[in-house]
């Protein structure tokens, strides 16, 4: 919990960002990728403790709180980028979701509730790539989505890693331990390649999990700091050549030094800032 506030901390002194205050997601917003039972066990506090342990801390309202919010700034993130270009939240990427449960450490599915709500509060029209590049498989996002063809869910993942049952994503990349820089960037400009192939997006949903670094205690691949930055510019990238709005998410981060953690997710948002001016605004819809 504490690379958050030294993240925050970190990027209030960057210049050209403006930073807002987290919004909750509502009822209704929530439903779009929950299930009204789940959603009541959450509110009222009835989960069983096999539940709560699946999730990995106990209930409390904070722990509502925070998770309406840490879903809520994923949604107002991708509402602002859609404006700006590109914007983020400086939590999320609760990707262990499912419909009727929480694991992971995730309580709601911030990327499956944004994109929902973005298709039913902008536009019904909007098709919406997930690129998820934590190092943990979106199994939860994957499971809401499945049966929605304009949603593309793309994980790109240690095989090895937890979940250790996988679900199936529209495009998954499962990479073996130790997996380095070239092999590990070749993996997403393939997976790029197949989504521009397989689905034209008019906006994306990008997790930067700062969890594939070689310093990370739970990752299991040995990607340098130098190509997590190379992975977040491939991404930009490919979201300016295609004229596509970007919203991201930190998602994952577990360092054996915190200050990695921190560092990694920072590089995120200093190569967003250099491609902030050209990524465009809007989305043009087919």
């Amino acid at each position: 919990m504490e690379k958050y506030s030294q993240l925050r901390d970190l990027v209030s002194r960057l210049e050209g960002i403006e930073l807002l205050e987290a919004p909750s997601v509502s009822d209704t917003q929530i439903l779009y990728a929950h299930d009204p039972a789940y959603l009541i066990k959450i509110i009222e506090g009835k989960l069983n403790p096999q539940e709560q342990q699946e999730i990995g801390f106990p209930w409390s309202l904070a722990m509502v709180e925070r998770s309406r919010r840490s879903a809520g700034a994923t949604l107002a993130a991708a509402k602002i980028a859609l404006n700006e270009g590109i914007a983020a939240n400086l939590a999320g990427g609760t990707h262990h979701a499912y419909r009727n449960k929480g694991s992971g450490f995730c309580v709601f599915n911030d990327s499956a509730i944004a994109a929902r709500a973005l298709q039913k509060e902008i536009s019904s029209k909007l098709k919406i790539a997930i690129i998820d590049l934590d190092v943990h498989q979106g199994n939860g996002t994957a499971a809401i989505l499945k049966h929605d063809a304009s949603i593309f869910t793309l994980s790109i993942h240690g095989e090895n890693n937890f979940p250790f049952t996988k679900e199936k994503s529209d495009l998954d990349i499962g990479l073996p331990d130790n997996c380095q820089d070239d092999a590990y960037l070749a993996a997403l400009s393939q997976g790029l390649e197949i989504l521009d192939q397989r689905f034209k997006a008019d906006f994306i949903l990008f997790l930067a999990g700062a969890d594939p670094h070689e310093g990370d205690r739970l990752g299991k691949l040995c990607i340098s700091k130098t190509g997590m930055r190379l992975r977040d510019e491939q991404v930009f990238q490919y979201g300016l050549d295609n004229q596509v709005p970007i919203a991201f998410s930190m998602a994952g981060g577990y360092g054996k030094d915190i200050q990695e953690t921190v560092d990694i997710h920072l590089q995120t948002i200093q190569t967003a800032l250099r491609f902030q001016q050209t990524i465009p605004r809007g989305f043009k819809s087919t």
